[in-house]
């Protein structure tokens, strides 16, 4: 299968915007749409209701639909109207006019796994039932995802739990780009921004979640286990976990803690370690604290640039001791290649102060820090072309902010490290007493030990997430 086709690299929010508002001029009769993706009222009211008692069972409370037709497309939205800057109450009205109220989950009020849960749990009850109606609009569900990469990761992880349960299909799933980076969403060809002639381009957009094809996408298990202790400010993508113990295939220097703590997430995009992480952990706590400083994409990366600067990405203090600053200090990296079996230990470049693992061919807004690599220069590494479905991910570092400009920019490339399907980090604190860590845009820190070490073991989970491809 083809990747997905990428927004041209380095493209600006503004750009992306102006390519919105030129190219969604397609009109899309706003009746004739409602027709087509607005659920019969029987079913909008048993799952509302489901949900609100948090009871799949509430489908007793309604006779099951005789004589009704499914629409053509079925179509769900999950909206975090805290994203966008301004835009997102306005998106969440404007998407419930174009459809049934209970058909738009305010992510504040109705969280994913709920409607996984007891929304979607009474609609399966309904075809349980005989109810032909509920069993082909279950069958054809769709999902819009309206917010940012972090959102839309959370949405595909909720879903992931209908494979775990054998509820099969999955509803594939389409975006309204209303974060910052948007890289999930630039994948798979919905754009790097909300476009400015927002109200007509969601018509299309849910046009072409309905229409469009669907692509396959891996996701990865991340499981920490840190020394017992000290707590994590934990991002909504980690959660406490059973004790697990490390990779026996994998021998561990030095002593093993008495206890652990373990904690458990998922990515789609990205995970990293190091300089990049510490400042887009200022950068959240900073718009968490002064949230009217956040008015949009465009103000969050101005913000965000210059939060760079002050945390030193740019320019190093000279109080701190250089040979502190590479994250070869504290960082053992160990791999499974692809198709292979044993685990191999790769060096941890001197020059490093930041190691990012990336399985789109999308980072920071569109970049692609990997880039397009020659074949000869391919098989000299020994890597493969970069594909979001390949079940390998890509290892890279970067050594400074100024380093990093000039990869985003896509004047030189990161410094390849490795590609992998399984990886294990070592951190151990010695000098540091932690370090700071994030995936797809969750930072939080990592309080480390300089007695016992923190794992961090990334895989890739069995099964892959669907997405809808916008053509």
């Amino acid at each position: 299968m083809a990747p997905p086709r990428l927004s041209p690299s380095g493209r600006s929010s503004l750009i992306d915007s102006l390519r919105a508002f030129s190219l969604s001029g397609v009109r899309v009769n706003k009746e004739h749409l409602q027709n087509k993706i607005t659920f019969p009222e029987y079913l909008r009211r048993a799952m509302a209701d489901a949900i609100r008692a948090k009871d799949a069972s509430a489908v007793q409370l309604f006779e099951v639909g005789q004589g009704q037709h499914p629409v053509e497309w079925p179509i769900v939205v999950f909206i975090n109207s805290k994203s966008g800057g301004r835009h997102g109450p306005k998106l969440k009205a404007r998407l419930q006019e174009l459809m049934g109220e209970e058909q738009v989950f305010d992510l504040s009020e109705v969280k994913p796994h709920e409607f996984v849960q007891y929304g979607l749990s009474c609609l399966e009850n309904f075809a349980n039932l005989g109810d032909n109606c509920a069993k082909a609009t279950r069958e054809k569900l769709k999902i819009v995802v309206a917010g940012g990469d972090g959102t839309v990761g959370w949405v595909l992880g909720c879903l992931e739990e209908l494979n775990r349960q054998g509820r099969l299909p999955i509803p594939p799933t389409g975006v309204i780009p209303l974060g910052t980076g948007n890289d999930l969403s630039r994948s798979f060809g919905w754009g790097g921004s909300f476009p400015f002639n927002w109200k007509s381009s969601v018509k299309s957009t849910l046009e072409k979640v309905a229409r469009g094809p669907t692509a396959r996408l891996d996701s990865w298990q991340v499981l920490i286990s840190m020394p017992a202790g000290e707590k994590l400010e934990l991002p909504y993508s980690l959660k406490e976990a059973e004790e697990t113990p490390p990779d026996q295939e994998l021998e561990v220097e030095g002593e093993l803690p008495e206890k652990v703590s373990c904690y458990q997430g998922v990515f789609y995009n990205y995970f990293s370690i190091g300089m990049d992480a510490q400042v887009a952990y200022g950068f959240h706590h900073l718009r968490n604290e002064k949230p009217y400083l956040a008015q949009g994409p465009i103000s969050n990366k101005m913000i965000y640039s210059g939060y760079s600067c002050q945390q030193g990405w740019f320019c190093t203090p000279c109080s701190s001791y250089p040979g502190l600053r590479s994250l070869k200090n504290i960082l053992r990296i160990h791999i499974k290649k692809l198709n292979h079996s044993k685990w191999e230990q790769i060096p941890v470049p001197s020059s490093v102060r930041s190691i990012v693992v990336l399985n789109l061919p999308s980072y920071g807004s569109g970049r692609n820090p990997w880039g397009k690599l020659k074949p000869d220069y391919l098989e000299k590494r020994g890597f493969v072309q970069a594909h979001p479905d390949d079940g390998c991910l890509e290892i890279f570092g970067l050594k400074h902010g100024w380093h990093a400009s000039m990869v985003m920019a896509e004047v030189i490339s990161a410094k390849h490290i490795a590609q992998a399907s399984d990886i294990r980090f070592e951190l151990r604190g010695g000098e540091w007493k932690k370090s700071y860590l994030q995936m797809d845009g969750e930072p939080w820190k990592q309080p480390m030990d300089k007695d016992f070490s923190t794992f961090v073991e990334i895989k890739r989970v069995p099964n892959q997430s669907l997405m809808v491809r916008a053509e």
